[in-house]
């Protein structure tokens, strides 16, 4: 890693995400869905429902940060609602 002169929280996060697209491979190998629709009234995947989920904790995150809402951290604790919410009604 020093190669690319990486922290350990940003190689943290680059596993998380490989391991994420990983697992929702695995996952759409064998057990296949339909997409289906949801509040927004598109048809959405498992792997449409992550990019949604990826995009909008991104966003969560900088507006916490510009905002100063509160430490960083209890930013994790919104964005994990946040998934819940997308992969139960998008």
């Amino acid at each position: 890693m020093a190669w690319m002169a990486w922290t350990w929280p940003t190689a943290a996060f680059f596993a998380v995400i490989a391991s994420l697209l990983i697992v929702f491979t695995v996952l759409a190998v064998k057990f296949p869905e339909t997409p289906r629709r949801g509040v927004l009234g598109i048809e959405t995947t498992r792997g449409d429902r992550l990019f949604i989920t990826l995009l909008g904790s991104a966003f969560l995150n900088l507006a916490w940060l510009g905002f100063e809402v509160a430490p960083q951290p209890y930013a994790l604790l919104a964005c994990l609602v946040y998934a819940a919410a997308v992969f139960r009604f998008v």
